[in-house]
C-alpha cells in the first residue's frame, strides 16, 4: 500500500513537472516566433530608411549643385555689372536707372539662392541626424531581440530535453506502479479465493453437521420405537 502511494505520488509529480515544462517551452517558442517577426519588420524598416536616405542625399547633392551654380552665376553677373557701371560714371549715366533696377533684381535673386542653399543644407543635416538616430535605435533593438531569440531558443531546447528525460523517468515509474498494482490485484484475488474457499468449507461442514444431526434424530426415533415394541411384547407375555 505504501509503495503504491509512493509510486502514484511520484507519477503525479513527474507528470505535473513535464506538463509545466512543455507549456513553458511552447510559450517560449511562440515568443521566439514573434521576436523573429519583429526582427524581420525591423530589417525591412531599416532597408526602407537606407533607401530613403540615399534618395534624399542624392536629391540634396543635385539641388545644392544647382543652387550653387545659380548663386555663382548671379554673383558673377553682379560683379560684372557693378564693375561696368562703376567705371566712367558720366558715360553710363543715361543707362544708370535701368542698371540699378537690374542689379536690384539680381541681388534679390542672389538672396533667394543663398536662402534656398541654406535651407537645403539645414534639411540635409536634420535628415542625416534623424536617419542616424533611427539606425542607432534599430541596431540597439536588433541586438536586444537577437539575444532574446538566442536565449529563449536555448531555454526551450533545454526544457524539451529535460521534459523528454523526465518522460523516460515517468515511463519507468509508471511501469513500477503498474507492477505494484498487478501484484496487489493478484494478492487481492488470492485473498478472495481463500475467503470463498473458507465460506465453502464452512457451508459444507454445516451441511455435514446438519446431516449428522438428522441421522442421529432418525436413529434416536427408531431406537425409541424398537424399545417401545420390545416393552409391549414383554407386557403381553406377562399377561399370558
Amino acid at each position: 500500500g505504501a509503495k503504491k502511494a509512493d509510486k502514484s505520488a511520484e507519477v503525479e509529480k513527474l507528470s505535473t513537472k513535464i506538463e509545466q515544462m512543455k507549456a513553458k517551452s511552447a510559450e517560449l517558442k511562440e515568443e521566439v516566433v514573434q521576436l523573429q517577426a519583429d526582427l524581420a519588420a525591423l530589417a525591412k524598416s531599416q532597408a526602407e530608411a537606407d533607401k530613403l536616405r540615399e534618395e534624399e542625399h542624392s536629391a540634396y547633392v543635385s539641388n545644392k549643385a544647382d543652387l550653387e551654380q545659380g548663386l555663382n552665376g548671379v554673383k558673377l553677373a553682379l560683379k560684372v555689372l557693378n564693375e561696368y557701371y562703376g567705371q566712367g560714371e558720366k558715360a553710363h549715366t543715361a543707362q544708370s536707372g535701368g542698371a540699378a533696377s537690374i542689379i536690384g533684381l539680381l541681388e534679390v535673386v542672389e538672396s533667394d539662392f543663398s536662402k534656398g542653399l541654406a535651407e537645403v543644407e539645414t534639411a540635409e543635416e536634420s535628415a542625416v541626424r534623424a536617419y542616424e538616430q533611427e539606425t542607432k535605435d534599430n541596431a540597439v533593438e536588433k541586438t536586444a531581440k537577437t539575444k532574446d531569440v538566442e536565449f529563449k531558443t536555448k531555454e526551450s531546447v533545454r526544457l524539451d530535453e529535460e521534459s523528454a528525460a523526465l518522460a523516460s523517468d515517468l515511463a519507468t515509474v509508471q511501469e513500477e506502479l503498474d507492477a505494484v498494482l498487478e501484484y496487489l490485484s493478484k494478492i487481492h484475488k488470492e485473498c478472495d479465493e481463500v475467503a470463498e474457499t473458507y465460506e465453502q468449507r464452512k457451508a459444507r461442514y454445516e451441511a455435514e453437521i446438519a446431516g449428522l444431526k438428522e441421522a442421529l434424530d432418525v436413529l434416536e426415533s427408531e431406537t425409541a420405537l424398537v424399545q417401545r415394541r420390545s416393552s409391549h411384547r414383554r407386557s403381553l407375555r406377562g399377561h399370558a
